[in-house]
């Protein structure tokens, strides 16, 4: 087993929760969960699950986390796994790339890990891939609850007749969903979900382990003022479900009454030249820079200087860039297709949101920022102030909640 560290074995069978009301039947039967996850890369899930552990250091819950991979191709070529972020025990099933694992080696190991478990709850990571429902399999046969994390929403790619019978046959299936945010919660009521079975969870990004809401405010405050040209920032993969292209061309229009206004676009993918084509067609070239990628620190740089953040995209389950940015006070444009848009964005304090794919509205909900939206340290407190509630240890918390409420219907249901 390849673990980040290793409790002594005396503690290692503990593990949960806060205070309890008197007389919960939790106390008295001690439950183990499996909680499995698709890559170790992401930073947000390590501190999720850290969060995670650390409640339950003490208890009568006992939790086991699983990393199935080590990264994904993609992201690979980003950035390497940062384990100061993962301080829980894990064990890693594949170190490697996910996506460099065959199909058939990933079914086998998966069905057979759920298969010998002696969880009384098992956590899936997903629907969509046929490894998952080879774990979902597994449960079934062993009489496992199971309960799977869902980030999708209704503006995701549209489902065919035979997909959507599929998931909604896995969903039947499932003892329990975390959803992320309003958007995932009523995708999964037009399966026909209960609301009951269904616990929707914050989105909580990771930041800098030095990072403070105050000094975030007054760096903020420090740095920009209502006198300064805009300068607006995307961040993310260059690829095109994200609409770089469409920010480029909101940019130019909002440069016909702004020319000072400034566009850094941060990240690297497949069509980073195609988008300095685009940018120098659409004679804005001298005002857009093109840094490349960004690791946690430098991100952190790019939003305290940015007027505002954009995130253009066609399809977005969340964007966790928004609760970056809005963490150091910038606000944020998002499309009507980001999961994250009814969560964090609140119109003329937060940000604005604007009709997807819809250069005119995008350049429009710019220019209300530039214009309406220049009281730094106000925008900032609203900013801050709104993420203190979506911290990795708030979300740990609701899973947690999450998995007790599945195990206590399990209970009084035998």
């Amino acid at each position: 087993m390849n673990l980040l560290y290793e409790l002594p074995s005396s503690s290692r069978r503990k593990a949960i929760q806060p205070k309890s009301q008197p007389g919960s039947r939790l106390h008295a039967l001690p439950s183990r969960i499996h909680i499995f996850h698709n890559i170790l890369w992401p930073k947000y899930k390590g501190l999720i699950f850290s969060g995670i552990h650390s409640i339950t250091s003490t208890g009568n819950l006992d939790i086991a986390f699983f990393q199935i991979a080590r990264t994904s191709s993609d992201r690979k070529n980003l950035a390497d796994v940062d384990t100061s972020y993962h301080r829980y025990p894990y064990e890693l099933l594949f170190d490697s790339a996910y996506d460099a694992i065959p199909k058939l080696t990933l079914c086998k190991r998966l069905f057979s890990q759920v298969w010998r478990s002696d969880a009384d709850l098992v956590v899936l990571p997903g629907y969509h891939l046929i490894e998952y429902w080879m774990m979902l399999l597994a449960c079934v046969l062993t009489r496992k609850k199971r309960a799977v994390f869902v980030d999708s929403t209704g503006n995701d790619q549209p489902d065919t007749k035979w997909k959507y019978l599929a998931k909604r046959l896995f969903f039947s299936l499932c003892d329990g969903f975390f959803a992320y945010g309003q958007r995932s919660k009523e995708y999964l009521l037009s399966f026909h979900v209960p609301a009951w079975k269904i616990t929707t969870r914050c989105q909580a990004a990771a930041l800098p382990h030095a990072y403070s809401p105050e000094h975030a405010l007054q760096e903020r405050v420090s740095r920009r003022n209502d006198s300064m040209p805009p300068s607006f920032l995307f961040v993310g993969l260059l690829s095109e479900g994200k609409g770089i292209d469409l920010l480029l061309r909101a940019f130019r229009k909002l440069r016909q009454n702004h020319p000072s206004a400034t566009l850094t676009i941060v990240g690297d993918g497949p069509m980073r030249d195609e988008l300095k084509a685009l940018a120098a067609s659409l004679d804005v070239a001298d005002a857009v820079r093109f840094p490349g990628a960004a690791d946690i620190e430098q991100l952190a740089g790019h939003y305290l200087n940015a007027s505002c953040l954009v995130l253009p995209s066609r399809s977005e389950a969340w964007g966790l860039v928004v609760n970056e940015a809005l963490s150091y006070g910038c606000p944020a444009i998002v499309s009507a297709h980001c999961g994250c848009a009814p969560d964090l964005i609140f119109e003329g304090k937060t940000g604005h949101v604007f009709r997807t794919n819809d250069a005119d509205d995008l350049a429009a909900k710019m220019t209300l920022v530039v214009n309406n939206m220049n009281n730094v340290p106000a925008v900032a407190r609203d900013c801050i102030e709104l993420m203190r509630k979506f911290t990795p240890q708030t979300a740990a918390m609701q899973i947690l909640n999450g998995c007790r409420a599945i195990l206590d219907n399990r209970r009084e249901a035998a």
